[in-house]
């Protein structure tokens, strides 16, 4: 049998060669295939005994029999479809080829595989193939044949010969032989047994493809409902909340107005808020610092915090004139962050805005991304509360990414994480 290369493990992955007591093995000896690293799998879904087969020390247990040349990797084949017959081990592959060729027979359409015997000379090799010829004389001319190939291609005659209808070797979706669930239907006796004519498996597979694609229609079509759902909401009660804050004399009157106008939101968008830890915030003074997830975070924070914060964000929000008022009249503090010199001046300008009411507030990570986790923080925040001598108060954000990740304007349901909180300030 032909084995060809599969090259040297990807960066940061390893590979190993053991035998059957566990212990590795030298190069060009072959044993069970084992690997590690960050593409492994983490395990089977709730089912802890098949993760212990599956695992040993910490390396994964890939089913297949292999070796090593200078590093590189040879697969031989899956351990399950190994035949042991005569003392010897040996594969289906070659034989299932060799027995496809033969006049009579469907290409493609073998399994060889080995059944227990009770005799000390290991597994029966047994041959399924696919043929359409029903005169008995053919049929056994061609199972004398089969046998014949065997002998050929293993040096070992092939115990039972089994002559099935089309379609009863069965295969995945993908078009591989199912040799195990072949096996239990030969040892039950339901080979070639209740097989369906290929126009109804086709009518099943097309009725499969196409509730599935309607399935996925109708959640494409929620989604975009929903979403139209929630930027309608956002406009309607957004321009109730700039008409506050335009016309509110005070900056709490505005704050709190704002705050009931996104409580409200977050209650129609499907994703209310619910916070914890706000009896832990300081009375006076501090600095606070959040992360940052997605672009929905002022809004849940405003939804959070029952007193005024002033955020801090980019300059580059000045240059629309709209965003700069009401941004301005809520108490923002706008920063440079391109120009070195007005960096300078706006750090110097915070840290005494810091002192004052209301207290700052920042996204220490500076943007979003998709990804899961947080980026670095910057220093800004905390180079502040240095210098204004004033205690720092993280927030923590939850939920908000999947409501609406960096790269997407098409709002979700937001969904209960495993901790305390949908949106969590």
């Amino acid at each position: 049998m032909d084995v060809v290369s599969c090259g040297l493990p990807l960066p940061g992955h390893e590979v190993r060669i053991v035998g059957a007591d566990g212990r590795m093995l030298p190069e060009r000896r072959i044993g069970q295939l084992e690997f590690r690293g960050p593409s492994a799998t983490a395990g089977y879904f709730r089912n802890p005994a098949a993760d212990a087969a599956l695992f040993h020390d910490g390396w994964l247990d890939t089913g297949d029999f292999a070796y090593l040349v200078d590093g590189e990797l040879y697969v031989t084949g899956r351990a399950k479809d190994m035949i042991i017959r005569g003392g010897r081990n040996f594969y289906p592959y070659e034989l299932e080829q060799a027995v496809g060729e033969l006049p009579g027979v469907r290409k493609g359409c073998v399994a060889a595989f080995g059944v227990p015997d009770a005799a000390p000379a290991g597994e029966r090799l047994v041959v399924v193939a696919e043929m359409r010829e029903k005169d008995a004389a053919a049929r056994q001319a061609l199972e004398q044949r089969i046998v014949a190939v065997s002998s050929d291609v293993l040096g070992l005659p092939a115990d039972e010969v089994v002559l099935v209808p089309p379609h009863a070797v069965l295969k995945t979706s993908s078009g591989k032989i199912r040799r195990g669930a072949i096996r239990e239907g030969y040892r039950h006796g339901t080979l070639g047994t209740g097989n369906r004519p290929r126009w109804v498996q086709v009518l099943r597979m097309a009725a499969s493809g196409a509730r599935a694609r309607a399935g996925a229609a109708a959640s494409g079509i929620a989604a975009l409902v929903h979403g139209a759902w929630v930027w309608a909401w956002l406009a309607v009660l957004g321009g109730c909340a700039a008409v506050a804050v335009l016309l509110l004399p005070t900056l709490a009157q505005r704050w709190a107005c704002c705050h009931a106008l996104a409580r409200l939101f977050g209650h129609l968008g499907g994703c209310p808020v619910e916070v914890s830890g706000l009896d832990s915030l300081p009375s006076g003074h501090c600095v606070f610092v959040a992360n940052h997830a997605s672009y929905v975070d002022g809004i849940i924070l405003t939804a959070a915090l029952p007193r005024p914060v002033a955020f801090v964000v980019k300059a580059e929000l000045q240059r629309n004139r709209v965003l700069h008022v009401l941004l301005g009249r809520l108490g923002a503090r706008f920063v440079e962050r391109f120009d070195s010199r007005r960096s300078v001046e706006d750090a110097r300008a915070l840290g005494e805005a810091a002192r004052k009411s209301p207290p700052l507030l920042f996204f220490a990570e500076g943007t979003i991304r998709r990804e899961a986790g947080l980026l670095p923080f910057r220093l800004g925040a905390f180079q502040v509360a240095a210098q204004s001598n004033l205690p720092i108060v993280p927030l923590a954000l939850m939920g908000t990414r999947d409501v609406l990740p960096s790269d997407s304007w098409l709002p979700r349901r937001g969904h209960r994480p495993r901790r305390r909180g949908r949106w969590g300030g």
